[in-house]
């Protein structure tokens, strides 16, 4: 499925597979102005576009995860799973557009701090409340509701 096609089915409420496999819940609309945010957040995912690995989403869905948020406001995000925090950028990116938060899980522990750094480099990190923990002991503790939900 192309990109043009996962956007069109975003608009949907409901569940949305990108083409990498990443599983969203979408549950819950207005683009806000570009900022110095902005640019950092471009510069740091261009210059790291290929270094991505460990599980991480593809440059393309990360683009389909911000429009997607930017388009319906979502201003409470889930991951479960964050590995080393390439969608968990994207995402954080958007909401910082809405005035919205991220709350990301990750149980390994070096791909947690790894994110953190990437976090801290893409200068999202005020909007990402990051957990290292166990998602399925941890989510039971969560308070919802989310509009988003990715796994």
């Amino acid at each position: 499925m192309g990109h043009t096609s996962i956007r069109v089915l975003a608009a949907c409420l409901g569940t949305l597979i990108l083409s990498s496999g990443t599983l969203i819940f979408c549950f819950a609309q207005k683009p806000m102005a570009s900022t110095e945010l902005d640019a950092r957040v471009k510069r740091f995912l261009s210059e790291n576009r290929t270094k991505w690995h460990d599980w991480n989403v593809p440059y393309e869905d990360g683009k389909v995860l911000y429009d997607l948020i930017i388009k319906n406001n979502y201003k409470r995000a889930l991951e479960i799973g964050t590995s080393t925090g390439h969608s968990g950028i994207w995402i954080a990116w958007a909401l910082s557009k809405t005035d919205g938060r991220l709350i990301t899980i990750e149980i390994d522990k070096d791909r947690y701090r790894m994110a953190l750094g990437n976090f801290k480099k893409a200068g999202v990190e005020g909007f990402i409340d990051a957990k290292l923990a166990d998602a399925h002991q941890l989510v039971r503790e969560l308070e919802g509701p989310f509009d988003l939900i990715v796994a």
